[in-house]
């Protein structure tokens, strides 16, 4: 397999000119603060379609012959290619069929087919997906449209990187959300070739880690389980080609959990005023758990926006959880009148907000004279939280959090 060179990615910048945007840079006051320097957010999640997935996407496909276009497309993809290869197939006149996993986000299917793709959902997993779409490939003549590992996806997923060393030519460290690597391999072949001092980092769910286990072995390995919100890079095992180019270029690949993810899409949407998708939050969730892993100035990629609003939903309480924003505590009190009262009385002065109250009576573990209370509050955060639990243990209440 060859690489890809710099010339590469500045040929696919000139077919991209009239196809994707060229994504704002916001510079992050909170997140600079954070780690003592400047920190800018590449909000690849207000590119078209919701992701960078458009950049790989049509570069691959603008370089199909007429003979290949005639016999049509076929991708798999959890929701962002599968909307990059629609959106492509539909401006170059392309006929697309796209396979889907089960459960795939209801948006990002309904998005795919309002471009114009034939959506069929096939297996539990994008694997599956995947060899679905290589069995229809070899019996229709279809061209699979691979949705990382390929030579035109990588020239197109870099891109953003060029954006990025023109956009912040100090840069020191750029994060990258990861999954198959295709973005990973792209972004960092163009900052590297430009800017060889430049840290580049990929970020991966922990749930859905494939990198750090083939790196260490030195080749692609594969992941038995995906357990993972961050859809759009759940992927089981690494592509040959952006496995070589992660190993050539890339400083290191971090890992963060479903808390982190859930607690960075929640800062994003409050301090940022940006909605992003869990698999857009990983940059910015490394960031959050460890600042020392970057150097500034630091540009976190958010790699799409495309989240279903049930999952928003839960992500949002989720994240408020994870951050100490709901509280939700068994408490034992007196079993006589105002036992209760007394309680709710103790939270209010705490400056908690009660969201829900239960009773239990029945509980091996109280005394004779007890009842269990089982009440959900509100809180401003850890350390708010932390104050209510002193609180109320300095009252002379037993509680468990």
């Amino acid at each position: 397999m060859t690489g890809v060179r710099l010339d590469d990615v500045r040929a696919a910048a000139v077919l991209l000119e009239r196809i994707a945007v060229r994504t704002p840079m916001e510079e992050s006051r909170w997140l600079s603060a954070l780690l003592g320097g400047p920190v800018h957010l590449k909000c690849e999640n207000l590119q078209r379609t919701g992701s960078f997935k458009i950049r790989g996407a049509f570069v691959r496909m603008a370089r199909l012959s007429a003979e290949e276009r005639a016999r049509g497309v076929v991708a798999a993809s959890a929701g962002n290619h599968a909307q990059g290869v629609a959106l492509a197939a539909q401006t170059l006149g392309i006929e697309a069929t796209v396979f889907m996993p089960e459960g795939a986000p209801i948006p990002k299917e309904r998005a795919t087919r309002a471009y114009g793709a034939n959506v069929v959902f096939h297996g539990d997993a994008l694997s599956a997906s995947l060899r679905r779409a290589h069995e229809y490939a070899a019996e229709t003549g279809a061209v699979l449209i691979h949705p990382f590992d390929h030579a035109d996806i990588l020239a197109g997923q870099g891109t953003c990187g060029l954006e990025i060393i023109d956009q912040v030519p100090d840069v020191a460290t750029v994060l990258v959300p990861t999954g198959g690597g295709g973005f990973l391999g792209g972004v960092a072949a163009a900052v590297k070739q430009l800017r060889p001092d430049v840290r580049v980092i990929g970020v991966q769910a922990e749930k859905a880690a494939a990198y750090p286990p083939s790196l260490a072995a030195g080749k692609p390995q594969e992941l038995a389980n995906l357990n993972t919100m961050a859809d759009g890079i759940a992927v089981a095992r690494p592509g040959d080609l952006c496995f070589e180019m992660v190993q050539k270029y890339v400083d290191d690949v971090l890992t963060v959990s479903e808390e982190s993810i859930s607690r960075a899409l929640l800062a994003l949407m409050e301090r940022a005023k940006l909605i992003v998708e869990p698999a857009g939050a990983v940059a910015v969730a490394a960031l959050l758990d460890d600042p020392r892993i970057a150097v500034t100035p630091t540009v976190a990629i958010l790699s799409g926006g495309n989240i279903d609003p049930l999952l928003l939903g839960k992500v949002i309480r989720h994240g408020m959880a994870a951050a100490g924003r709901y509280l939700h505590l068994q408490v034992y009190i007196p079993d006589h009148p105002g036992g209760l009262a007394g309680l709710l009385s103790e939270l209010a002065a705490a400056g908690c907000n009660v969201l829900e109250v239960a009773h239990e009576r029945l509980s091996p573990q109280l005394h004779l004279d007890e009842v269990e209370v089982h009440v959900h509050v509100e809180t401003r955060g850890e350390g708010h939280a932390s104050a209510v639990l002193a609180r109320l243990a300095n009252s002379g209440y037993r509680v468990r959090r």
